[in-house]
């Protein structure tokens, strides 16, 4: 798959057809494994580098990851992110054996002007739940947000309420939660509060954008790896 012959016209198409098959309600409340999928490149380069960290929920110990490369020629675009970087993360997630209960990106879920961010796209395309965890706001208005870690608002876009806001480290600024597919907006906040850690990117995120960055430095290999769960990742 790859979406390098798509135009900004037919990529648009494509969200306004995808987005009325999300669904809102969580599919599997009893998750037992918990992942993070994150993508790295060099700048000015088409190729990508893909990562995909399995860890046990809700104590978050690493279990496996896997790696791959791909290219795109899709130019990156706000509010168009998954035709550059899905196709690449499907082929990490194809390596997968024993496919994690969620996954959660790095990037929007409903939080988008069309409801088709990155993790919405993903979850579609591969029926699984998912959820979306941005660095930035792109879509939405939430109310002042205290200072203290674990405070949370949510994002409405007119009366409907799409995502949250959430302070993950206090006096540090927030990450923005969304459900991607097959999760609910309310439980995507539960399911992410428990994924925080002592940094402000939730720990399976956080280790997808570490392990994902030593693949592109060489330092790991592409394919699908088994870990020692005795041993810290990172």
């Amino acid at each position: 798959m790859n979406y390098d012959d798509f135009t900004i016209e037919m990529a648009t198409r494509l969200q306004n057809e995808m987005k009325d098959r999300i669904s809102l309600k969580t599919r599997n409340k009893n998750i037992s494994t918990i992942a993070g999928a994150d993508i790295s490149h060099e700048v000015g380069s088409s190729k990508l580098y893909a990562g995909i960290v399995i860890l046990s929920y809700p104590d978050l110990i690493p279990i496996s990851y896997s790696l791959a490369e791909g290219e795109s020629q899709f130019e990156y675009k706000a509010e168009y992110l998954a035709f550059r970087e899905v196709p690449t993360l499907i082929k990490a997630w194809e390596q997968i054996p024993v496919k994690p209960d969620l996954l959660i990106l790095d990037g929007q879920g409903i939080t988008h002007p069309r409801r088709m961010g990155i993790a919405s796209h993903f979850g579609l395309l591969t029926n699984h739940p998912t959820i979306g965890c941005a660095k930035n706001m792109l879509h939405g208005k939430y109310d002042v947000l205290e200072d203290e870690k674990f405070s949370y608002r949510p994002i409405y876009k007119n009366e409907e309420k799409l995502g949250f806001a959430l302070r993950t480290k206090t006096n540090v600024k927030p990450v923005f939660i969304s459900p991607g597919h097959h999760v609910s907006v309310d439980d995507s906040l539960e399911i992410m509060n428990r994924a925080v850690q002592k940094y402000r990117i939730p720990e399976p995120t956080r280790q997808a954008h570490v392990m994902v960055n030593l693949f592109r430095t060489g330092q790991r290999q592409a394919g699908y790896h088994e870990l020692d769960v005795q041993l810290p990742l990172f």
